[in-house]
């Protein structure tokens, strides 16, 4: 089969042949159809996290296709059936964290794309009970960029504990930021726009936000404290600048939500604002099994739209280079 491979920190993604994996008893094979392309894949391939994948490895925590083989101890699941491999690829099942519903936080837990192969290939191997079911009537293009995108904000989202009529200011508008904005909405949430492309923000009108907010042209802060402030402020770019200024838009009583992961690790976080003003951080990372199929019944339903373009495995660099130069007008699939 042919995958794309990681063989070293500076060097480009390479597509190989290599052999067809063999599920072990608790695992099942997926024949790829989809494999969606997310920022994380690109700090998995060039080693900026402070735990590091070993290469040769295979990225892509965005895999969706069909189950062509069982293990032998597997129950529950059948040949034919669609699945996604999301970002957690296995968790104990047994600690505090997984028993209480919070497997994302599981110590033991192992990442699709980074600790074990991922599904930027033809097949891919997963523990069978950490994969999710793709409902009929999506495909698998829009399942890919939902399965972690999508996931991952709607979390934010529900973590967030956006009521109705309040109001949910989503800073990055792009893959993760233009479903983040669906979600709010779904809640019942007043969506604020904040990017610094018009491109973008046209996307976020087309897409119901009530506000846009050109952050290369206004100061976002002032502008949404013109409208009153956020209650919520879902944080999707990676600039310490951008966390920074989310939490200065937040009326009192406001919960600031981080997702990005900036590179230096840091933001200026201001004491006497967040104390005095009853303002929240929360961290979100990811969501749970149960998270990403509500996603999934959503988007079934006919609730969520997702903005995506395709591409052949062979380009993935040419798609990391895309991704990084800000061409992209939210996600990138390939097409297996």
């Amino acid at each position: 089969m042919r995958a794309a491979i990681v063989t070293a920190f500076d060097k480009p993604i390479e597509i190989r042949e290599v052999p067809i994996p063999e599920p072990a008893p608790h695992q099942v094979l997926v024949r790829i159809e989809a494999s969606g392309l997310c920022h994380t894949d690109i700090h998995a391939a060039r080693g900026e996290w402070p735990v590091k994948p070993t290469p040769p490895f295979t990225p892509g925590h965005e895999g969706v296709g069909v189950i062509e083989r069982l293990g032998s101890a597997v129950r529950g699941r059948s040949v034919g059936e669609r699945v996604a491999i999301p970002w957690l690829g296995y968790a104990c099942g047994t600690c505090e964290y997984c028993v209480s519903g919070r497997e994302t936080l599981c110590e033991s837990q192992l990442n699709s794309g980074y600790s074990i192969d991922g599904g930027h290939a033809e097949y891919a191997v997963a523990a069978a009970d950490y994969v999710v079911t793709v409902p009929d009537g999506v495909s698998p293009v829009e399942a890919a960029p939902l399965t972690c995108a999508g996931v991952t904000t709607y979390k934010a989202v529900k973590v967030s504990g956006l009521r109705p009529t309040e109001r949910a200011a989503i800073f990055g508008i792009g893959g993760l930021g233009h479903l983040a904005q669906q979600y709010a909405q779904i809640f019942g949430g007043e969506t604020i726009a904040v990017d610094v492309t018009e491109e973008k923000l046209q996307l976020a009108k087309e897409l119901g936000a009530a506000h846009v907010v050109n952050a290369a042209q206004v100061d976002p802060v002032e502008q949404i404290r013109a409208l009153g402030g956020a209650d919520v402020a879902v944080v999707l770019a990676a600039h310490p600048t951008v966390l920074e200024q989310a939490h200065a838009s937040l009326r009192r009583g406001g919960r600031l939500v981080l997702v990005s992961l900036p590179k230096d690790n840091g933001m200026n976080l201001p004491i006497f604002e967040t104390v005095l003003g009853g303002i929240s951080v929360i961290g979100s990372i990811v969501g749970t099994r149960a998270d990403l199929a509500e996603v999934f019944r959503l988007h079934a339903a006919g609730r969520t739209k997702v903005i995506c373009e395709t591409r052949t495995l062979d380009q993935i660099n040419e798609a990391v280079d895309e991704v990084l130069g800000g061409r992209v007008p939210a996600r990138l699939v390939f097409e297996i």
